[in-house]
């Protein structure tokens, strides 16, 4: 038996179908598909979801690539379990697609992109928004994203969406392989018809695997962990993604063995856990970065080892470390020279717990940890301290200030700028989910639509998306989104007038700040004029918004607390006072490699390229 529908209308059918199922959880793995539509797609994919609009949610977005990253923050919130589709028209609405892409693929996170293409029939050439290439007729902008998707297919016959579909779904769903997902559908294949056999639409089931270890691996590393004088573990995304956090807490309290975190790790266990060392690496506390430079076995669970995470390889400088890699990808589990433990992390985490029972690391090092830890404390808590009530507050007196509102079920949202570092070292996470920073592709702009993804995939709960100026100015458009669909968006805007997290990395690396402050240009052509009359609170409101602006700490803890019982988009505009004359967050606490001008006639690059001289000698390659 046959149906007959177009491409389009074949492919939202076929989506419709698909579920993922693990521990015997059954969810929709294409929950909703988010679209703008033009000549590329509205004839097609548009006229699909109209015609089985039962069937397929649809979300209307304002900018291609904050539609992926909408999409990305629901596939986070949902442990990857359930994703959203985004389709755009030809052009520049598929290469708007290039940069979500890459987000997702760096952090493993599926999304399927449904970028419509130039005519596969070619029955004029060129059409409207058509790249041509005197070498290549079968190239289109769409292959620009290719290289960042982990599985690509143009569909230029209607039989060929069978086995490119299938291939799609499972990539989407392979813990292992999954990140963006694209099908380039040419505009007259989405509007072809075609007999499509009834079994292409049947409901299939995807079982997400929990592969477990080997079991000489295993062995292996529980040999080199029992030896171990003092180990340390550092949990990545993996663990949230496998859900291993329960796992973890477990075989932590059980071995005593101090647990530091990466950024998409923060959070696998609550931060008043007495093995949680908080933060790892340039961003990370005093106490997880000494615990990483004297451990003896390091055992990484479900990370990719980034240079944020290593100190670009200045960071484990015990002279006989060595790595155990707990990872469900084969590839990250030998990085390091590691002993690699293939596996999923709970898995591999409950096999570790029930071999090494009877392991408990020593008093004097149980006594180190709760001593780091406790004076790391006193850290944070100075950094939140508020001396002037009514006083303008600091960023990190924001972040304090919220510290105190929040309870487990809030959710704050952040990716790039002095944010994230702050907030590795000093956030306390109540929960598993609570902290989303998105560091593998730190990506200005994805805050507020991810935002979205979340409020979408966990509506009950307390979203907050936290970013300064610059991130703001980048991509504010999902804000009409959040209106229209009535999400209580709760958006903090921090107004430093430029982009801080630069201009301190600017000024360590010999160039002066150059470029990085919103003010007027000088006489002498640079920017150290007035700051400039930006005001974002308006723009926020201008979009639909319900805008807050507190100008003293006393009035922030009013306006975030009317925020959080907010119902409606909601932006907290913050004018931050600098942290220069009070106290601010703790410096890095290790170092990152960014190179610095080898020859220069001014000072400040003279000065940096000697510190960084002297920091390069300390890195070293594990083998």
């Amino acid at each position: 038996m046959s149906i007959r529908l177009t491409v389009a209308q074949a492919l939202v059918r076929f989506l419709a179908a698909q579920h993922t199922e693990r521990d015997g959880e059954r969810r929709r793995l294409i929950a909703a598909t988010w679209g703008i539509f033009g000549h590329g797609n509205v004839a097609g994919i548009g006229q699909a979801l109209v015609e089985d609009a039962e069937l397929m949610p649809f979300h209307q977005g304002r900018n291609e690539q904050a539609m992926v990253h909408a999409a990305v923050g629901y596939a986070r919130q949902s442990n990857r379990l359930s994703a959203h589709a985004v389709t755009t028209s030809i052009g520049p609405g598929a290469t708007n697609l290039v940069t979500g892409a890459a987000l997702a693929t760096v952090n493993h996170l599926p999304v399927l992109l449904l970028p419509g293409d130039t005519f596969a029939t070619r029955p004029a050439d060129p059409v409207l928004q058509q790249l041509q290439l005197p070498h290549a007729g079968d190239v289109s902008v769409n292959d620009c994203l290719r290289p960042v998707s982990r599985y690509f297919d143009r569909i230029g016959r209607p039989e060929a969406l069978i086995p490119a579909a299938l291939a799609a779904v499972r990539v989407l769903t392979d813990p292992v392989e999954t990140g963006a997902v694209t099908l380039a559908l040419p505009q007259d294949v989405q509007a072809e018809a075609y007999d499509w056999p009834e079994d292409f639409f049947a409901e299939r089931v995807w079982r997400v695997r929990r592969p477990s270890p080997d079991e000489d691996e295993l062995a292996a590393a529980v040999a080199a962990i029992d030896r171990a004088a003092r180990p340390l573990i550092v949990a990545g995304g993996g663990v949230r993604y496998s859900g291993a956090e329960e796992a973890l807490h477990d075989f932590a309290a059980l071995s005593g063995i101090p647990v530091a975190s990466t950024q998409a790790g923060k959070g696998a266990l609550h931060h008043d856990h007495p093995q949680d060392v908080g933060g790892i690496g340039h961003t990370g506390t005093a106490v997880a970065d000494h615990l990483a430079r004297t451990a003896d076995v390091v055992i990484g669970v479900g990370t990719r080892w980034t240079d944020f995470t290593t100190a670009s390889g200045t960071l484990f400088g015990h002279p006989d470390v060595r790595f155990v890699n707990l990872n469900v990808a084969a590839f990250d589990s030998h990085k390091l020279a590691a002993l690699p433990l293939v596996a999923d992390a709970r898995e591999g985490l409950e096999q570790l717990h029930s071999l090494l029972e009877p392991l408990h690391v020593s008093a004097h090092y149980a006594h180190e940890i709760a001593e780091e830890k406790l004076r790391w404390r006193t850290r944070v808590d100075a950094a939140y301290a508020v001396a002037d009530e009514d006083a303008r507050p600091t960023q990190t007196q924001v972040l304090g200030v919220l510290d105190t509102l929040v309870d487990a079920s809030d959710i704050l949202i952040n990716a790039a700028g002095s944010l994230p570092g702050d907030l590795h070292k000093l956030w306390r996470p109540r929960s598993p989910d609570q902290y989303h920073v998105e560091y593998g592709y730190s990506c200005m702009g994805y805050e507020i639509p991810a935002a979205l993804g979340v409020l979408l995939a966990a509506p009950e709960r307390p979203v907050w998306a936290l970013v300064g100026d610059g991130t703001y100015l980048m991509n504010p458009t999902e804000i009409v989104t959040a209106v229209q669909e009535r999400l209580p968006l709760r958006l903090i805007v921090l107004q430093n007038h430029g982009y801080a997290s630069i201009g301190g990395l600017s000024e360590a690396v010999g160039a002066e700040r150059y470029g990085t402050d919103y003010r007027h240009r000088d006489p002498d052509g640079g920017f150290t004029g007035a700051p400039l009359p930006v005001d974002l609170g308006a723009n926020a409101a201008s979009l639909g918004m319900r805008v807050l602006r507190p100008r003293t700490v006393r009035d922030l803890r009013e306006a975030l607390a009317d925020a959080r019982r907010a119902t409606v988009p909601t932006c907290v505009y913050v004018e931050t006072e600098t942290p220069d004359t009070v106290s601010g967050p703790p410096p890095a606490q290790a170092w990152w490699d960014v190179p610095v001008a080898e020859t220069s006639t001014r000072p400040s690059a003279v000065k940096a390229r000697e510190e960084y001289d002297r920091h390069v000698t300390a890195r070293r390659r594990h083998l």
